[in-house]
């Protein structure tokens, strides 16, 4: 089974709140879910987030990959490391000239 961390949608139509959850990865994005690792609103200015740091260390020691959103969540709190952006190639450079 290959565990997810991931967000789940909550909240009203046009008004989001998530939980960012460990999960199977073949599990439904609103489906059921093993752990509520902590929750994510988007509305607030800024962004109101809670993790449960603990938690999501565990998983993520255990082989949980977070999303790309999840991580950009998790880097947010210092639960994780930003990753280094690799070296541009060639043609990654003639395309920004």
């Amino acid at each position: 089974m290959s565990v997810k961390i991931r967000l789940t949608r909550m909240g009203d139509k046009k008004s989001p709140f998530y939980r960012v959850v460990a999960t199977d990865s073949r599990s439904p994005r609103d489906g059921g879910y093993i752990d509520l690792i902590g929750t994510y609103n988007p509305l607030k200015n800024p962004a109101e987030i809670k993790i449960d740091t603990d938690k999501a260390k565990k998983w993520i020691a255990d082989g949980a990959q977070p999303t790309d959103t999840v991580r950009a969540i998790l880097v947010k709190e210092g639960v994780l490391e930003a990753k280094a952006q690799p070296p541009k190639t060639g043609k990654q450079k003639k395309k920004e000239a």
